[in-house]
């Protein structure tokens, strides 16, 4: 009887799963360093390769986030240096005098925690969580996408084998996405100067800390002297620490809005048959590249496209809030106008890790219409003032919205109406409302 041939496929398919999950395979290690973005060095790769292994042997259908941190903080420590003590000395300075700056320009809650200086590998830690949060549920419908592809195009003979394949596809597939991202968040705390740098609130509320060695090399090459980039850069972060604190509701709004979002994101998941068709698990650079290419996202639907919109304004009602106020509490700093525009330029351009998280997840975190936001806030600081313009952050139906940003002068004469003493006029809404209450809805006759 002549030999089966899929035997021999299936011993070979067998044997290399086993060498996979031993811990014995031939996979060329620098192939799979290439994968999970890590450079091709000895450290790193056994470090990847102690991972995988771990990985393939993890049982729980969650991802295993340990991996982004350890990958993070791995990162972070590449050319850290230690805060001397006149450097230290000069940010906590800096946050001292900020503070009392922010009292003549903003009315908003002050901080219950004392602002902090933080090492690269410490706000990698402290906002891991966060991150994770906001990858997890694009990481999961990732990770169950590719499980479940792979499970279908197996041949039939193949399907009981495969299951063990296919949780190991899962496992695999779960450690690169969370290395990936440790590799976003890692070169973020070599990017990043405070903690609200980002745009998004990744501390807790009432928490503010600097970067010390960014905030340096932030100011090398400015022709700035130091001690006013460490004064503007502090006030920025204190009047983002100190908002979220007084809006005690926006950062749940915020963060609500993102993981929402992210859960709504669907897989392609014709793209990832076209995979299967011809995956090589000693070969995952394909796999890799896919994921970290964003292709597996599709389109944006209608109603994320919403959803981003709305979201886009809070990030951007946030960030003008802060522009604005800073501008005010740093007048007396000479170079404070320079300052701004190197912070607007950098925050336009993003940084390569802003744009992998973007590729990662399939959310950019711009706050697009920042300058029709700060022109907005700007116009109600200079028409009713510094406290009506905070009192709008008192509560969520206050916030200002897109129309707003559109055309602020309907804010702005509402706000002056309020604080004469007048009654705005009614918009259409309010006189319909009006109208209903006092039982006038009969339509004039025409004659």
């Amino acid at each position: 009887m002549a030999d089966d041939p899929n035997k021999d496929n299936d011993d070979e398919l067998r044997d290399m799963l086993r060498d996979l999950l031993s811990g014995n395979s031939s996979i060329d290690p620098s192939r799979l360093a290439g994968a999970a973005g890590l450079p091709n060095d000895p450290a790193a790769i056994a470090r990847m390769i102690s991972q995988l292994q771990g990985a393939m042997r993890h049982s729980g259908d969650g991802i295993n986030w340990d991996l982004a941190l350890e990958q993070a903080k791995t990162l972070a420590q590449e050319g850290a240096k230690t805060t001397e003590p006149a450097q230290r000395s000069a940010l906590e300075q800096a946050l001292h005098v900020a503070a009392l700056w922010l009292e003549e320009a903003a009315w908003v809650a002050e901080l219950n925690v004392a602002p902090t200086l933080t090492p690269r590998a410490e706000w990698a830690r402290t906002t891991m969580p966060l991150w994770t949060q906001l990858a997890e549920p694009v990481a999961i419908s990732i990770s169950d996408a590719i499980s479940r592809v792979f499970q279908e195009q197996a041949p039939e003979e193949m399907r009981t084998m495969m299951a063990g394949a296919e949780s190991m596809i899962r496992s695999v597939g779960g450690a690169l996405f969370s290395m990936q991202l440790g590799q976003v968040v890692g070169q973020l705390s070599r990017e990043v100067v405070s903690g609200g740098d980002i745009g998004i609130p990744l501390l807790d509320d009432g928490k503010a800390t600097l970067l010390p060695q960014n905030v340096a090399e932030f100011g090398e090459g400015l022709d700035i002297p130091l001690d006013q980039v460490q004064l503007y850069l502090a006030v920025r972060e204190l009047a983002h620490a100190r908002l979220f604190r007084h809006a005690r509701w926006l950062r749940l709004q915020l963060i609500t809005a993102i993981t929402e979002y992210a859960r709504g994101i669907t897989i392609d998941t014709g793209m990832l048959e076209n995979i299967a068709e011809r995956f090589d698990p000693a070969n995952p650079d394909e796999l890799r590249e896919i994921m970290a290419s964003g292709a597996l996202i599709p389109e944006k639907t209608e109603a994320q496209k919403a959803a981003l919109a709305r979201l886009e304004t809070t990030l951007a009602l946030v960030e003008g809030w802060v522009d604005v106020v800073t501008a005010h509490a740093t007048t007396r700093l000479p170079k404070s106008d320079a300052i701004a525009e190197t912070v607007r330029r950098r925050r336009a351009a993003g940084g390569p890790a802003e744009s992998a998280f973007a590729t990662l997840v399939g959310l950019e975190l711009r706050p697009r219409r920042l300058r029709e936001a700060a022109a907005m806030w700007e116009a109600v600081t200079a028409a009713a003032g510094g406290e009506a313009r905070d009192h709008l952050w008192s509560h969520p139906d206050l916030m200002p919205t897109a129309d707003d940003l559109d055309n602020p002068a309907a804010l702005v004469a509402r706000l002056t109406a309020e604080a004469s003493g007048q009654a705005p006029e009614p918009d259409e809404v309010d006189q319909a409302l009006e109208d209903l209450l006092r039982g006038d809805t009969e339509r004039p006759t025409e004659e």
